[in-house]
């Protein structure tokens, strides 16, 4: 299966991701993580995407959707789930031109919807690991100790981009930019399932499972 996970930042993404990766062996290709790699690798590529970074700009989404390209040739043959790419409509279209080129395409598009008012509840209470990266909430998801890592013992922070200032400039940025790209899959005839994550994440997870244990049945 070739699954594109969208949603609002705090939509619960991550969460949900990790559960699809460990019950249907799929590769997690994170658009963040590959970027991070590349660039530590001192590819080609990396090195691009770092000379823009490192002038302020915007890495543009050729080498982004290339980037992606590259990591679906090279991951497992039993599928991938895309998390926080593409993030706009034409990186939505470069990646299908890219995957139809190797006979590949997107199978089924799974897209949480959450009121704006619950993901800023979410995200400013959330917390993570500055080494391991693990994400924590103060409410949902509360570490074994008050503000340590479970992982590593690492002391738990707040990220900048979780501020709730900077949290409704991203939602922001979500409707205008990110939002649209469901709408262009829905018209090019992807399966597009739109899922009520307001609630838990088993909630959601009960809902996901059911939809791609049928595309897994067909």
């Amino acid at each position: 299966m070739r699954i594109v996970l969208l949603g609002a930042p705090g939509a619960g993404k991550g969460t949900q991701c990790k559960r699809i990766v460990g019950k249907y062996s799929l590769a997690h290709m994170s658009s963040g993580d590959i970027l991070r790699q590349e660039r530590a690798n001192g590819t080609d590529l990396g090195k691009e995407a770092q000379g823009y970074m490192d002038s302020g700009a915007l890495v543009p989404d050729e080498l982004i959707v290339a980037m992606m390209v590259k990591a679906i040739n090279e991951g497992p043959s039993e599928g991938f789930i895309l998390d926080g790419f593409p993030r706009t409509v034409n990186q939505a279209s470069e990646l299908d031109k890219s995957l139809a080129a190797n006979g590949k395409k997107i199978d089924v598009v799974l897209n949480l919807e959450v009121n704006d008012q619950i993901i800023a509840e979410r995200m400013g209470g959330r917390r993570s690991c500055p080494k391991c990266g693990a994400v924590y909430h103060l409410t949902n998801l509360k570490p074994k100790v008050d503000g340590v890592c479970d992982e590593d013992g690492e002391t738990l922070i707040q990220r900048p981009d979780d501020n709730l200032d900077v949290v409704k400039k991203r939602l922001e940025t979500y409707h205008e930019q990110t939002k649209p790209v469901v709408g262009y899959y829905k018209k090019s005839g992807v399966s597009v399932h739109d899922i009520d994550a307001n609630h838990g994440a088993d909630a959601v997870d009960v809902v996901i499972c059911g939809i791609l244990d049928k595309i897994s049945a067909s």
